[in-house]
C-alpha cells in the first residue's frame, strides 16, 4: 500500500523562508496557528481489530501547580499546592493519563519548537524583533478559551521570548475572550444564522459524499464494529479521521487501510467538504469577517502610526477550522485537513520610497506626520511554508509587479471590507430566525 508521509505537525521552515524583494520592509506579522498534537476528543476504534488505545498516558508535563491563595501575600511556604490527576471511566488513575482532547507532551514539544522557530526567523535571521523583550506592546498573544490552545500558546511564547530574554518584571500576557465575544473561530454559539448555514453546508456534503464513501465499507467497516463509514454515521467520518490522525501523530499503530492514500484521501475529501466547504459570501462574512476586520484594523493602525504603534508580532492559537476557514475565504484552501501546528500568516510590508522621490514628497509629508499611500503597503499570506497567491489580487495593479504573492494592502483591505458585517448581531439573528 502507498503510505502517507504527513501525519504529524508542520514545522516552520526557517531556512527556506523566502526573503521579500529588495525595497520591502516587514512591518507587522499576524500568525494564526493550530494547537499542537492532542488526544482524540472521543474514544473511538478502541475495540479489536483496530485496538487504538482508549487511555493515553502521554500527559506528564505540567501536572503540578503552585498558586497564591486569594487574599494572602504569597511566601515561600504559602499558597495552594496541588497536582492534576485524571481518572478514567473505570475509576482508575495512572501517571500521565490524558483527558480527551488534551494537549499531549508531544504537542507541547511541537508548539514550543514552533515558538523557537518564530524566534529564529524574526529575531535571529530577519532582525525584525529585538533579542530582548522590554516593551510588552511589541507582541500580542491571544488564544481561544480552550485548554489545548492556551497551553499551546504558553509553549509558543516560551519559545519566542523565554524568561531569560525578557526584561525584569516583564511577563508576556496571554489574552482570552469570553466565548460569546470570540472571533478566532466561526462562532456558531453566538450566531444562530451561521449555525444554520453550517448545518446546511454539512447536509449538502452528506448528500454528495455518503454514496462516494460506500466502496470503503468492505475495507474499513470491520474496524468500526461492522458499521458503514458515513459523514453522519456513528461514529462520524470526521471522528474517525480525527482518531486516526491523532493516533498516527503519536506513534500508535493504525490499521493499514487508514494509511492507504486512496482510503484516507477519500475520507479527508469528504470530511473537509462537510466542515470547510463554505463558499457562500454570507457564510464567509459571518464566519471570518470579524476576525479579518480585526487584523485589517491593526494593520491600518500600524500604517498610519508607523513607529508610534510598536506592535510587530501577533500570535493567535486556534483550531483547524479557523485555518481552513481563512484559506477558504481567500479561495486558496488545498482541501486537506490542517495538520497540528500548521499556521496561516499575514505579513505586512512597506515599500520604501526611492531617494529620488523623497524630495518631491517631503512637502506633502510635512503636511501630515501620518501620511502614507495605501499602495506602498503589501500583504503576503503564507500557509505550510508556502506563499499564497490570492485570486483577489490577480489583476494588474493589485499586487507587486512581478511578485503576485504580494497583494496590495488596498486590495486586501477592500476585500476585508466586503466581508465585514455591518451589523453582525442583526445578521446573526434576523427576524426570520427569532
Amino acid at each position: 500500500m502507498k503510505q502517507q508521509t504527513q501525519v504529524g505537525p508542520v514545522p516552520l521552515d526557517v531556512e527556506k523562508y523566502p526573503i521579500a524583494p529588495e525595497g520591502l520592509d516587514l512591518e507587522q506579522v499576524h500568525v494564526y496557528v493550530r494547537h499542537g498534537e492532542r488526544t482524540p476528543v472521543r474514544v473511538r476504534m478502541s475495540d479489536p481489530p483496530a485496538s487504538i488505545p482508549a487511555d493515553w498516558q502521554m500527559c506528564n508535563t505540567a501536572k503540578h501547580f503552585h498558586e497564591a491563595v486569594a487574599g494572602h501575600s504569597p511566601t515561600i511556604d504559602d499558597g495552594l499546592w496541588y497536582k492534576n490527576v485524571v481518572e478514567n471511566r473505570h475509576g482508575k488513575t495512572a501517571e500521565g493519563l490524558c483527558l480527551l482532547g488534551e494537549l499531549t507532551d508531544i504537542g507541547k514539544k511541537s508548539t514550543y519548537s514552533f515558538g523557537v522557530a518564530l524566534r529564529s526567523l524574526y529575531v535571529d535571521r530577519l532582525k525584525f524583533l529585538p533579542p530582548k523583550l522590554e516593551d510588552e506592546r511589541l507582541t500580542y498573544f491571544r488564544s481561544t478559551n480552550i485548554a489545548r490552545t492556551i497551553e499551546s500558546l504558553q509553549h509558543i511564547v516560551h519559545g519566542v521570548y523565554p524568561p531569560s530574554t525578557c526584561a525584569p518584571g516583564m511577563i508576556p500576557s496571554i489574552i482570552i475572550r469570553n466565548a460569546i465575544d470570540e472571533n478566532l473561530v466561526s462562532n456558531i454559539l453566538a450566531c444562530k444564522r451561521l449555525a444554520l448555514l453550517e448545518l446546511q453546508f454539512a447536509e449538502a456534503a452528506v448528500a454528495v459524499w455518503n454514496s462516494r464513501l460506500e466502496p470503503l465499507d468492505k475495507k474499513v467497516s470491520r474496524y468500526l464494529g461492522g458499521r458503514p463509514l458515513r459523514l453522519d454515521g456513528t461514529p462520524r467520518a470526521s471522528g474517525i479521521l480525527d482518531t486516526v490522525r491523532s493516533a498516527a501523530a503519536h506513534g500508535f499503530r493504525v490499521p493499514p487501510e487508514f494509511m492507504d492514500d486512496n482510503v484516507i484521501g477519500l475520507i479527508e475529501a469528504a470530511v473537509t467538504a462537510e466542515w470547510f466547504d463554505i463558499k457562500s459570501e454570507e457564510g464567509r462574512r459571518l464566519g471570518m469577517g470579524r476576525l479579518l476586520a480585526d487584523a485589517s484594523e491593526k494593520m491600518q493602525r500600524k500604517i498610519q502610526l508607523d513607529s508610534k504603534d510598536p506592535t510587530k508580532l501577533l500570535v493567535h492559537t486556534t483550531h483547524d477550522s479557523t485555518l481552513a476557514a481563512l484559506l477558504c475565504t481567500f479561495d486558496v484552501f488545498d482541501d486537506k485537513w490542517p495538520p497540528f501546528t500548521s499556521s496561516v500568516t499575514f505579513e505586512l510590508f512597506r515599500k520604501r520610497t526611492p531617494a529620488s522621490e523623497q524630495t518631491s514628497l517631503s512637502g506633502l509629508r510635512a503636511l501630515s506626520s501620518v501620511w502614507r499611500r495605501q499602495d506602498e503597503h503589501y500583504i503576503r499570506m503564507r500557509y505550510k511554508n508556502k506563499n499564497m497567491v490570492l485570486p483577489i489580487c490577480a489583476e494588474e495593479g493589485k499586487h507587486l509587479p512581478g511578485s503576485p504573492e504580494f497583494c496590495t494592502f488596498e486590495a486586501f483591505r477592500r476585500r476585508v471590507g466586503e466581508l465585514t458585517p455591518k451589523d453582525w448581531f442583526g445578521e446573526c439573528f434576523p427576524r426570520t430566525c427569532v
